[in-house]
């Protein structure tokens, strides 16, 4: 028997369509490698706070001074880190503008370090305090409760 000897097609169908999609494809990868690595490496700033639970807790639609006291009882004063005596001033500042303040406190932040700070509040005239917290799961909040 008499094999026919095989021949092997490999030719390249050549054409505009085929040469502009290689480099589209090269340059797609890379792009895609690209966002893959870097979204990894995409960082939110600021203060890990861990805000008790409320029931009745409601949403804030007014500007306000905000006050954060960290789990190592430090203070910070709109994200950034500052002491007993530069908060004094700040907030003399806002009661002079008539400004309310949020205090967001951690869980595990002393209740002597909030009450030093609502008791500074309160004597330097600030208007309004509130306490920021997040609203326990299951709950209805006062918006969507049927009147």
């Amino acid at each position: 028997m008499r094999f026919k000897r095989l021949k092997r097609r490999t030719s390249i169908p050549k054409g505009p369509d085929t040469a502009l999609k290689i480099p589209l494809i090269d340059v797609m990868f890379n792009l895609l490698i690209f966002f893959m690595l870097t979204s990894n490496f995409v960082v939110q700033s600021g203060i890990k706070v861990s805000l008790p639970k409320a029931v009745t807790s409601e949403v804030l639609n007014t500007e306000n001074v905000i006050v954060s006291v960290s789990g190592q009882d430090l203070l910070f004063l709109n994200e950034k880190p500052i002491t007993i005596n530069e908060l004094t001033a700040e907030l003399k500042e806002a009661a002079r503008k008539n400004k309310s303040l949020l205090l967001k406190a951690d869980t595990s932040a002393s209740l002597g370090r909030v009450v030093e700070i609502w008791d500074l509040c309160r004597e330097l005239g600030i208007p309004q305090i509130n306490i920021a917290t997040n609203q326990k799961a299951g709950t209805i909040s006062k918006e969507e409760r049927p009147e």
